[in-house]
């Protein structure tokens, strides 16, 4: 049996998987101007670059990096 190619290890919008198939979820660490490139130049818009995830979620009082791109979503009550 041969190990999946990288393509077929993608996630949900693309994200990586970890190696037993769940996956992984952002440290809060990350930088903004790092999701930037994911996400596009209009993420967190007012933001920093240099700017923690962790401390975007707190100031935005969301719980996680789905929950903060749901919230501008029309019927979405993701806090």
């Amino acid at each position: 049996m041969t190990k999946p190619t990288s393509q077929n290890n993608r996630g949900i919008g693309g994200r990586q998987r970890d190696e037993n198939g769940q996956i992984r979820q952002k440290n809060g660490a990350t930088q903004i101007g790092t999701l930037r490139k994911t996400y596009g130049v209009d993420f967190a818009l007012g933001s920093r670059s240099d700017m923690k995830l962790d401390t975007l979620l707190e100031r935005t009082g969301q719980r996680s990096l789905s929950a903060y791109i749901n919230a501008d979503k029309p019927g979405s009550d993701t806090r």
